[in-house]
């Protein structure tokens, strides 16, 4: 059985197709990442699945439950961390989750066990009888993990854990999310707009843009599709770039070229042969060169190819005092 299945999952908000119609098949154990700029259908894909928000069309099971007729099942099946941590900054972090232990049934003992169990799992033990308002946003991100681990959820659905967290915060979440999927065996439905993020954790991973699932397979499998290096080549004069990219595209060995950012990306087996090539053909042409890059297919790549643009990212600032 699926953990996580949805076919033709749609919601529109009037004219706007936030989500259009997607499929899912998500396998038990896996760490399944959801890779797209913000406004292309993420977070809305995790509020349905979460049963916070009802879809317009289309049918979706979690842990084998639909999200409409056993939506209160549904919810004591899963955890959530959304973008927004729902903290109060005047409880203590073993307070939220004392409360969060008594909400789901487990008081006395075994609460109390369960809370000091997860102080350590996220390194809080330190920091757990202070208001939450003194944390830093990577604590803050971790205290919020262990508020949706609390009843032991089989499904852990995380949007953007990492976004407007400093370095450090960043890896100490990933360490945890690897660290659950790997020793726990926990199912986690992963939202991110970052490649490196996506990359490295995802097991499984799909593309969104513009509501739509448009790539999808393991990072591996993905980068390898492309089956090319990728030369990018810098083109000063923005009016000189459409036939940068043609006369890159007649050089021998080319593939194909796609205009991005003020460049034209040529794919091309064996780049380091074929770059004195492109720059030649396009200096014969009268076309001022910049920078030249030559590198294996990243995810980046597979976004421009899927999307015809890189991956933007819209980076908040840290939350006050950002480390780990």
């Amino acid at each position: 059985m699926s953990a996580i299945w949805a076919q033709g999952l749609t919601k529109h908000f009037d004219e706007v197709r936030a989500v259009d119609g997607i499929d899912l098949d998500i396998a038990p154990g896996t760490i399944f990442g959801f890779l797209g700029q913000n406004g292309s259908g993420k977070t809305t894909t995790i509020r349905m699945l979460t049963t916070l928000l009802r879809p317009t069309a289309g049918s979706a099971r979690v842990d084998g439950l639909d999200i409409r007729d056993d939506a209160r099942a549904v919810r004591r099946r899963i955890g959530v961390a959304l973008q927004e941590a729902g903290l109060d900054d005047v409880q203590t972090g073993r307070e939220l989750l004392t409360l969060q232990a008594r909400l789901f049934g487990m008081g006395g003992s075994a609460g109390r066990q369960r809370v000091q169990e997860l102080l350590g799992i996220v390194d809080l033990e330190d920091a757990a009888d202070r208001a939450i308002g003194t944390y830093s946003g990577g604590m803050k991100r971790r205290l919020d993990l262990a508020a949706g681990l609390v009843h032991r959820p089989g499904i852990l659905f995380l949007d953007e854990p990492t976004t407007g967290l400093d370095p450090i915060s960043r890896e100490a979440i990933w360490r945890y999310v690897t660290q659950l999927s790997t020793d726990d065996g926990i199912t986690i439905f992963l939202t991110t707009q970052y490649l490196e993020e996506a990359d490295r954790l995802a097991h499984d991973l799909a593309i969104i843009d513009e509501g739509r699932i448009i790539s999808r397979g393991s990072p591996a499998e993905m980068k390898a599709r492309i089956g090319t290096d990728v030369v990018t080549v810098q083109v000063p004069a923005a009016d000189a770039l459409d036939r940068a990219a043609e006369v890159a595209g007649d050089v021998s060995g080319v593939e194909r070229v796609q205009i991005a950012d003020g460049s034209a990306v040529v794919y091309v087996p064996d780049g380091a042969r074929a770059v004195a090539r492109i720059v030649l053909a396009l200096d014969d042409a009268g076309i001022e060169v910049g920078d030249v890059a030559i590198s294996r297919p990243s995810l980046d790549d597979v976004f421009l190819e899927a999307t015809g643009h890189h991956l933007r990212v819209e980076e908040p600032q840290p939350a006050e005092g950002g480390a780990a």
